[in-house]
């Protein structure tokens, strides 16, 4: 009898392998393939298919909308009342409104002259301009120098305050929002917002105030951010790529079509009253400034992007800076969408198509679904089913839609064309690290609500280059991280990297689509990540 109930629940063709481990788990994925496995991947594939098309559909549509801005629409200077503030021999410099300059600061040892001598050299009349510098830096080596200068400036006359805080409570929107409380603010209409590492041109404040001014119901002028180190190394060239097509399309159809985009943090002019009614700066999420935003634009707010009036600035030019860069910017939203969705759904001073921008367009596709489409279906259910043939991935679904939203992705940035493919393997990687910190944002989870400050380096690197050309005339720099072996280890990364490596090479022996081109060079990228040395060759 018991050997009659072993033959029906076992295959004859395992009986030889009663014994052997890997007969066993054969056995066992035999058992459990057809009932289990193949059902829920091919749930996966589905799921993966239709985020697919939403993100491909969301790109397609905003490249429509570009290129009906691009053709037909008019320049923000004539779709607004638009008129330059010209001074009055009369009237002195009374017609100038007074403007806030704030300037938030943390250790920030290698930019704050830079940000400073910038925000100085602002051409608007001294007497109506009011500048601060919001320190929250913990070195007291940094503070007395940036103090220091702060005094130089204030010597030649500018209208230059420091201050510091006793705590760093709410972290930047709690230094933004304890600078406004100052009594002098009461004569401030505007507040322009200057990260450390941004350098705007003189005539900035003449080319954004005057959409302020001649048009009451505007509350944000956002410029454009240009990166002075994006030629500095391999990971530099890869974020110009990605944030290129942020500043190109994504915030151009938001100004144009619904006149609301996420604010920056930084390289901005808010109209301080829009602020106020908008509930103030609030720390509750690491991206104070999309908060903000979302909140004055459900106020009925409308903000205006100005592709051609662009700030210089700085890009993460290591990996540690970069992946925290990274968990905020992916982590905020998420977190941010979760707590203010249902406020946005009951909100009744914005058309019911504006609802649906910001709920589907701007946070559902972009913040959320582009990251997690990226990894589970390219990094994970495609390998998968590599190993489980009778799992069918339609070639549209696996090749034509994703190139084509790579090619669309890419417009921004013309002159790194060359660099696509790379550039796809690295997004790839990143969307890892962006999946986790979304689903810790949406779980509101340990890490929702960290905050570290992107590292900055200045000129730091372009004086060791320019060192080093003197020494060794066309040689390349290899730039080697200075924190321990062990801090640059990525366990994450590496374990993807051997899974992608054993499908890889699953695939080349029994597979029929050579998938394992793709994956062995997928593999290699998310090894380099995974041991940190992105971008270490300038």
């Amino acid at each position: 009898m018991a050997e009659t109930s072993s033959k029906i629940l076992i295959p004859e063709t395992f009986q030889g392998y009663g014994y052997d481990i890997t007969g066993q788990i054969g056995m066992m994925w035999e058992l459990i393939k057809e009932p289990l496995i193949v059902p829920l991947l091919n749930l996966m594939v589905y799921v993966s298919l239709a985020m697919s098309l939403m993100l491909f559909f969301e790109r397609v549509y905003m490249g429509i909308v570009i290129i009906l801005v691009k053709l037909f629409w008019k320049k923000p200077e004539k779709r607004y009342n638009y008129e330059p503030i010209q001074e009055d021999v009369e009237m002195g410099n009374s017609n100038f409104p007074v403007v806030l300059i704030q300037i938030p600061m943390f250790n920030e040892k290698e930019v704050y002259k830079i940000s400073i001598g910038a925000a100085c050299g602002l051409s608007w009349p001294s007497d109506r301009l009011v500048i601060q510098v919001l320190d929250d830096s913990t070195d007291p080596t940094i503070k007395q120098m940036v103090e220091v200068e702060c005094q130089r400036w204030a010597s030649k006359g500018i209208n230059i305050t420091y201050q510091i805080r006793e705590n760093r409570t709410g972290y930047k929107a709690g230094a933004l929002k304890e600078g406004l409380k100052r009594g002098y603010v009461k004569h401030c209409e505007y507040v322009a917002i200057f990260d450390a590492d941004f350098r705007p041109e003189p005539d900035f404040l003449k080319r954004a105030i005057p959409f302020l001014v001649n048009n009451p119901d505007i509350a944000l002028v956002q410029a454009r951010w240009r990166f002075v180190n994006a030629d500095e190394c391999l990971l530099t060239r890869m974020q110009e790529m990605s944030l290129d097509y942020h500043f190109t399309v994504e915030q151009e159809v938001g100004s144009a079509t619904h006149a609301f985009f996420g604010f920056n943090g930084t390289a901005g002019v808010w109209r301080i009253a829009a602020i106020n009614d908008a509930g103030g700066w609030k720390d509750r999420t690491t991206v104070e400034d999309m908060d903000l935003a979302v909140r004055a634009g459900l106020k009925g707010w409308k903000f205006v992007y100005l592709g051609d009036l662009q700030v210089k600035s700085e890009l993460p030019s290591t990996f540690k800076a970069f992946r925290f860069q990274q968990h905020r910017w992916s982590c905020g939203p998420a977190n941010l969408f979760r707590k203010m969705v249902m406020e946005i759904v009951k909100n009744k001073k914005v058309t019911f198509w504006k609802k649906v921008y910001v709920i589907y367009s701007f946070f559902f596709v972009r913040k959320i679904i582009a990251h997690m489409v990226t990894f589970f279906f390219y990094c994970v259910v495609l390998p998968l089913t590599i190993l489980v043939p009778e799992v069918y991935v339609p070639i549209w679904g696996a090749v034509y839609i994703p190139s084509i939203i790579t090619i669309l992705n890419s417009v921004g940035t013309p002159r790194s064309i060359h660099l696509l493919f790379y550039w796809i393997l690295f997004e790839n990687v990143m969307s890892l690290h962006r999946t986790k910190a979304t689903l810790i944002g949406l779980l509101e989870a340990g890490r929702a609500n960290e905050w570290v400050v992107t590292e900055k380096l200045g000129d730091v690197l372009k004086k060791k280059a320019a060192e080093a050309a003197k020494n060794k005339t066309g040689a390349k720099i290899l730039r080697i991280p200075k924190f321990k072996f062990g801090d640059r280890l990525h366990l994450l990364e590496l374990g993807f990297g051997v899974f992608l490596f054993f499908c890889g090479c699953y695939d080349f022996v029994h597979g029929k689509n050579n998938y394992f081109i793709y994956l062995f060079l997928q593999t290699i990228t998310f090894l380099i990540a995974g041991f940190g040395y992105v971008g270490t060759i300038i």
